[in-house]
């Protein structure tokens, strides 16, 4: 055959076992046998090795697994993938519905339920159709570059099917990478074998497989996927979140069979039923439902509070439980302060995974389930994660121990700890607290606060537990020869480290109030904070009638707020880090040229992107927005503008040309 003939013929058998990858992994549905597929397969791997230079990272001989990697890089999520707000009852869901229909002003809601599987989220970019970058959801806004591994999936098209739809410039798509039970139960069997330590259960067999450094591994991995939402996507829109399913399908992407269009509450609870009736059938793992809001524009109304959509809820299942005995209770101090009541057990697998300590949440809780240490109690995994102690099964039998009492005084630093009013934990506020200052160092200097990178948790150890910093404000007098003495420090990681904490000395107010890890402040509520007072020495002298005053602050958040700030420690410790040279910088929304505006923009420009037309508008105190509300004031129209255009039309919004749109920027 000549050259082109070749060409021609990989490109024909590369398509055809596409079509039979989504026929077997997609649809569930085989055109051909095991055997006849991997005929196929080894005639493309002959030719492809014959003639590199018709090499395509898109091929399907790609799914085997390409070389190791030395390390994962990390990918910033466009848009954050957020988590969501957890319901566990049948009251919590119509409480969720009722805050909807509030916000709304109507009730004609239609919602959207999809199982919840138990895996690992990720984020797969497609561009012109082709399948460029994939990543785990890492910390919402960052994740880890695990392309490579996600090719060795073939429920993951390489390229988007075209038949039916268009395919857009840009498409992200988030997902659930899983393992299904049957696979799980292989995998671990395999490993007995040969002498490897099992996997408690098929998530983490599932994410101990996608984020493997040698893809080949993942490649022998059975894993699969199912997508459900989506990111940033260029040149398509919406009008709902079915709408967004039923492409994806036509896309080739595998969606769950259960989803379902619920246009009542009733309905919702209804399907919830039936798909916890049918948990234990399906092939593999869930942990309970999502319900999302079907149209997108009532997502946008709706927007997010902290990291959580406030259009879309987790409905859990009822947790597993498992009986076992109270060795000992002691007491834990976290991060903010909160003293939690642990339970000692003797070790008990639940779920999957072993059990050796519980929470017993407060001494409220502990009082009204009488826990006390000899007692045999059942176990469960609050939401399947969480240990927590349910209740004692034998109150009567003899040789129990006496009712437990919290302490009086915080147990690791002495200092007394208070419980505020109608709040049932005890907590101390001591912030320089030996129990919590490790957690507020590496809260302190983590990416969205301070941002002190190299400050990591074995340093931040080792400076502790030597007594180098006692709290935050010792960061900024740390030397370098300091640095340079710590295990596997050298001269040139100590530097980094020291030019680090310099530029931390530059940050923007919201994220100082952020890092200094105040009970109910964070990044949402430091953003109001800082919006609202034009100084740290404001916010300081700021009152509990103050803060309530602003919009979404309420009583238990501006209590905890003036309680920090009251404390003469929390204030030195503030004072000494301004001292030290840290110049924040205030954010003036008012009086800026496009405050109180919001901007919607659709179709290209021609002078420069819609994302720097974002960062225009921002940076002249204007927000921005993904769809056309009443809340939109403005909508800037390029070229071959879309459906944003027509309904800006019928809502009355003001509509600019991209002249019109420059003459008011500049």
């Amino acid at each position: 055959m000549g050259k082109e003939q070749v060409r021609e013929k990989i490109e024909r058998l590369r398509n055809e076992l596409e079509y039979h990858n989504h026929r077997y992994y997609v649809l569930d549905d085989p055109a051909v046998t095991d055997r006849e597929y991997d005929l196929l397969l080894r005639e493309l791997i002959r030719l492809e090795t014959e003639n590199p230079e018709f090499a395509d990272p898109h091929s399907p001989t790609r799914r085997v697994g390409a070389a190791p990697l030395d390390a994962f890089s990390t990918v910033q999520h466009t848009v954050p993938m957020l988590s969501l707000q957890n319901a566990m009852t049948e009251d919590e869901v119509r409480d969720f519905h009722k805050r909807v229909v509030k916000v709304l002003g109507t009730g004609d809601v239609e919602y959207v339920m999809e199982v919840k599987i138990d895996g690992l989220a990720v984020e797969l970019v497609y561009t012109d159709g082709a399948f460029t970058l994939g990543s785990t959801r890492g910390d919402g806004y960052a994740g880890e570059d695990i392309t490579q591994n996600l090719r060795t999936i073939r429920s993951i098209p390489m390229r988007l099917r075209s038949d039916d739809v268009p395919v857009p410039e840009r498409l992200e798509v988030r997902g659930e990478v899983y393992m299904g039970k049957k696979e799980f139960l292989a995998l671990n069997e395999e490993r007995e074998l040969t002498g490897e330590p099992l996997f408690a259960n098929p998530r983490n067999a599932a994410a101990g497989s996608i984020r493997q450094l040698d893809p080949r591994i993942t490649a022998r991995r059975k894993l699969n996927v199912f997508c459900y939402a989506m990111g940033r996507i260029t040149g398509m829109e919406f009008s709902t979140h079915m709408d967004f399913l039923l492409n994806l399908q036509k896309w080739g992407f595998r969606v769950n069979p259960y989803v379902r269009l619920c246009r009542s509450i009733d309905e919702l609870i209804g399907h919830y039923r039936y798909i916890r009736s049918i948990r234990e059938e399906m092939p593999y793992e869930i942990d309970g439902t999502v319900i999302k809001v079907n149209r997108t524009d009532y997502q946008f109304d709706l927007g997010t509070v902290s990291r959580s959509p406030r259009w879309a809820i987790a409905y859990k299942f009822e947790s597993r439980e498992e009986t076992t005995i109270i060795e000992d209770i002691a007491v834990s101090v976290g991060r903010t302060g909160a003293l939690t009541p642990v339970a000692y057990l003797k070790p008990v697998t639940v779920g999957g995974v072993e059990v050796s300590r519980a929470t017993l949440h407060n001494e409220d809780e502990i009082a009204r389930k009488d826990v006390r240490v000899g007692d045999s109690v059942i176990v469960t995994r609050a939401g399947d994660v969480i240990p927590e102690v349910v209740r004692v099964i034998d109150a009567s039998r003899p040789g129990r121990g006496g009712p437990f009492t919290m302490p009086p005084a915080c147990p690791v630093c002495g200092e007394p700890v208070v419980r505020p009013p109608g709040e049932a934990i005890r907590r101390c506020v001591n912030i320089s607290c030996p129990a919590q200052i490790k957690g507020t160092i590496e809260h302190f200097a983590s990416k969205r606060a301070m941002d002190i990178d190299g400050l990591g948790t074995k340093l931040v150890e080792q400076l502790v537990d030597r007594g180098i910093v006692r709290d935050v404000s010792d960061l900024y007098l740390i030397g370098k020869d300091t640095l340079a003495g710590m295990e596997r420090m050298a001269d040139r990681s100590a530097q980094n480290i020291i030019d680090a904490i310099e530029a931390s000395k530059r940050r923007p107010f919201s994220r100082f109030i952020y890092a200094l890890g105040i009970r109910q402040a964070g990044e949402h509520i430091s953003g109001l904070l800082a919006e609202r007072f034009r100084s740290i020495e404001d916010l300081m002298a700021a009152d509990i009638g103050t803060l309530i005053a602003i919009p979404e602050i309420g009583p238990e958040a501006a209590s905890s707020i003036t309680a920090f700030f009251a404390d003469p420690k929390n204030r030195g410790t503030i004072e000494r880090i301004l001292s030290a040279g840290l110049i924040l910088e205030y954010e003036q929304h008012e009086g800026k040229k496009l405050s109180g505006l919001t901007f919607v923009f659709t179709g290209s420009l021609s002078s420069m992107s819609r994302d720097e037309a974002r960062i225009r508008v921002e940076g002249l105190g204007a927000k921005t927005a993904s769809s056309v509300s009443r809340k939109v004031t403005h909508v800037v129209a390029g070229e071959e503008a879309g459906s944003k255009l027509d309904k800006a039309r019928q809502l009355g919004i003001r509509v600019l040309t991209e002249r019109e749109f420059r003459e008011m920027i500049e």
